[in-house]
């Protein structure tokens, strides 16, 4: 039995149309750090993602979007308000009930990639999956498929050191989609990537989406957000804009 015991009335998000269940979704949030004076890095903050979506979270270094993040991968608590991800409530569970949740709805990618030195590429991949509840061999086979899926199925034997800065995050990503989570939630993905790289995470990206993972990108690049269905556009600790629909495409992007 999972760990995390779903409130009666929280049900299960699902793909659907706009008034699906949500797969996030913040209340009025805040989250406050003591100091003098305290500082507020989300202030009454009120956001819905829905089963399927695409979007982008960007703003300026002090915005709130690398809290906005931890509340929403339930790393960090609220201060106040409510959050709900995947219909639970994360206030209302415990420490262990939040890391079932985190591993059977959530993955992760960061822009430092965080993968283990002298490990394969298919062992950094399987080891994501060890609280899964997967034998070994079921483990390396979800990571050989996912590492396949994110174009990478001749480098599965190589060692972070012996493949470039794009490789490495889409080993990365390989890792946080293995175990199929319903939210990805990608933080800076290209910021240390040169452009093409960086354009082949995005790529990747849009391809997972369309596969039926919830994609929330978190980043300062305003032209990566512009790309992107959906943007929102923190400044303060507040959501100042949320705005669908992709920007017009560039001669340059548009050129075959």
């Amino acid at each position: 039995m999972s760990a995390v015991s779903r409130a009666p009335d929280a049900p299960a998000a699902e793909a659907g149309p706009p008034d699906a269940d949500p797969v996030v979704e913040l209340t009025d949030v805040t989250r406050s750090y003591p100091g003098a004076p305290p500082v507020h890095a989300v202030r009454a903050l009120s956001l819905r993602v829905l089963p399927g979506e695409l979007l982008a979270v960007v703003g300026p270094s002090g915005s709130g979007k690398s809290t906005l993040l931890n509340l929403i991968g339930t790393l960090d608590r609220p201060t106040g308000g409510r959050v709900r991800i995947a219909g639970y409530p994360v206030e209302r569970l415990s420490d262990r009930q939040l890391s079932a949740l985190r591993a059977e709805h959530i993955g992760f990618v960061f822009q430092q990639f965080f993968l283990t030195q002298g490990v394969s590429a298919l062992d950094n991949v399987a080891e994501g999956l060890l609280y899964a509840g997967l034998s070994r061999r079921a483990r390396t086979a979800a990571a050989a498929e996912s590492l396949r899926r994110v174009g990478l199925g001749h480098r599965l034997r190589h060692r972070p050191h012996e493949l470039s800065g794009g490789e490495r995050q889409r080993v990365a990503l390989a890792r946080a989609v293995a175990g199929r989570p319903s939210l990805l939630l990608a933080d800076e993905p290209t910021g240390s990537l040169d452009t093409a790289s960086g354009a082949r995470v995005v790529e990747l990206l849009r391809e997972l989406n369309a596969d039926g993972t919830t994609v929330v990108v978190i980043t300062h690049d305003t032209e990566l957000a512009a790309r992107l269905p959906r943007r929102v556009v923190m400044r303060d600790g507040r959501l100042v804009e949320d705005r669908r629909g992709a920007a017009p495409r560039t001669p340059q992007e548009a050129t075959p």
